[in-house]
């Protein structure tokens, strides 16, 4: 069984899935000349994260309190944070703060409640008394970063029981302000993730919860619409072939490595159907989408992989928990995700990853381009698919949010690229900590489904590991380490 066009993914046979899709597309029926319906149509942005700052303790005292002069030295930092962690999505924005004494806590509640999307709470001093004012605005519910630097009081002692009660907070303890920045980058997640549209094409698949959209709406605030494909060819076959082939040369033909299998003339039917589902998204004002119909002609994955070259997401399969790990990651991190068939192997603890699309810059939007071959589809041996050529050495996070409520994870490295004909056309191997504890630990028992959604899992360059732990309390997933089990 080969990977990415396994159609018991979505229960029906390959041939039935296939079938459905060709019949579905009917290329032959899309115009050459289109109706020139605009190509250059802007991608969705989302309004900046207001957080609003609480400098907590007096300043001035000469035993364990800051000094009173770090306060503007704060706020310039914020200032600076809004330059630095804008994203394709928006950026941050600091909206007001308050010194607690002499401010009101209910007065700055009631700001937190109408002027705010986050907090950050900067622990001046204090030894343990300011911990119920202070938790009066933790308990207003926005996602909160709360700051304490070595020599800032005792207080913090009493700051975990916040985590405890199960409070969206993120506690940093540290001398570096570079961590503070960490830290602050993660509350754009939970709040972007409430501005959500995502598209699924056809039906979403994957876990129960993940596929009802009244669910994701309750757990994570984003809204998820089906939309027919019908949409999608009829969008598809408005596009100027000329504005196509000018998508095609520019973003795929002229940087390629080679082409091997695919004719020039498929090539360019992929950049149409990338120019119809870009135009499809921002009609729905959507961030993300995935498709059950990926296996058409033509074929999703150009279309995705550019998607997630420019920030956002496309997932294919129609796979809706990858979806939802890609979004999460983009948000917080402000990298794409490679979808994988991942495969184990115990002789040299790794874990091989393979899939016929890949994003090619695994940097982010800003980063380089990775080399890459346009190829057919393994599989059939046809359609447009793409040999993305990644970066050995490089730190790696597989991941995958599963029910909604539990993201599992596991690091390491890229050990080595390949080109196996057994597999799909991009494949490298990661190293893990222990390959036969991940193979009899698989999934770690909290997945159920059809073999996609137990087997698919998403790779991220960069090892978010320690964010993950800090990520999980603000949008109230349980983190588990795939082959160690539960994170704390």
């Amino acid at each position: 069984m080969k990977g990415c066009s396994n159609c018991s993914f979505v229960r029906c046979s390959r041939r039935e899935f296939l079938n459905l899709a060709v019949g579905a597309v009917v290329t032959a029926s899309l115009s050459r000349s289109g109706t020139s319906a605009p190509a250059n149509v802007e991608l969705p942005k989302h309004a900046p994260v207001r957080i609003f700052c609480v400098f907590a303790g007096r300043t001035g005292h000469w035993y364990l309190t800051r000094p009173t002069e770090e306060i503007p030295k704060f706020r310039k930092f914020f200032a600076e944070l809004e330059g630095r962690l804008k994203s394709v999505h928006g950026t941050v924005k600091f909206v007001g703060d308050a010194q607690i004494p002499p401010a009101d806590p209910a007065e700055v509640a009631r700001r937190l409640r109408e002027e705010a999307d986050a907090l950050v709470i900067v622990h001046l001093s204090g030894h343990g008394g300011e911990t119920p004012v202070l938790t009066k605005l933790v308990e207003v519910g926005l996602p909160t970063i709360v700051f304490s630097q070595p020599f800032s009081g005792h207080g913090w002692m009493y700051f975990p029981q916040w985590r405890k009660a199960g409070h969206k907070v993120v506690l940093v303890a540290s001398s570096d302000w570079n961590d503070l920045e960490k830290a602050i980058a993660l509350v754009r997640a939970p709040v972007w993730m409430k501005r959500t549209r995502i598209i699924a094409v056809g039906s979403p698949h994957g876990t129960t919860e993940a596929c009802s959209p009244e669910k994701v709406k309750e757990k994570l605030g984003a809204e998820l619409v089906t939309v027919p494909n019908e949409r999608v060819l009829r969008l598809m076959s408005e596009v100027d072939w000329k504005e196509a082939e000018r998508e095609a040369e520019e973003y795929w033909i002229r940087p390629a490595k080679a082409i091997v299998e695919p004719k020039r003339e498929e090539i360019i039917q992929s950049a149409r159907m990338f120019l119809a589902v870009k135009r499809l998204m921002a009609e729905e004002r959507a961030q993300a989408i995935c498709s059950i119909y990926c296996m058409g002609d033509p074929r999703g994955c150009l279309t995705f992989s550019k998607l997630n070259d420019m920030g956002y997401v496309g997932a294919c399969e129609g796979d809706i928990d990858s979806t939802l790990t890609m979004l999460i990651f983009a948000y917080a991190f402000g990298v794409p995700g490679f979808i994988s068939d991942p495969v184990i192997d115990v002789a040299r603890n790794a874990m091989i990853h393979f899939h016929c699309t890949s994003a090619t810059k695994m940097d982010g939007p800003d980063g380089k381009r990775l080399p890459f071959r346009i190829r057919s589809q393994t599989d059939s041996g046809a359609g447009v698919s793409l040999e993305v050529e990644h970066r050995v050495g490089q730190p790696v996070t597989c991941a995958k949010l599963v029910h909604l409520d539990k993201m599992l994870f596991v690091t390491g490295k890229i050990l080595w690229t390949s080109r196996n004909p057994l597999a799909c056309r991009t494949q490298f191997a990661q190293s893990v900590p222990d390959a036969r504890s991940l193979f009899l630990r698989w999934g770690e028992g909290v997945i159920q489904g059809d073999i996609m959604t137990l087997l698919h899992r998403v790779v991220f360059y960069g090892d978010y590991s320690q964010q993950l732990k800090d990520l999980a309390p603000l949008m109230g997933f349980k983190l588990i380490e795939e082959g160690r089990g539960e994170v704390m």
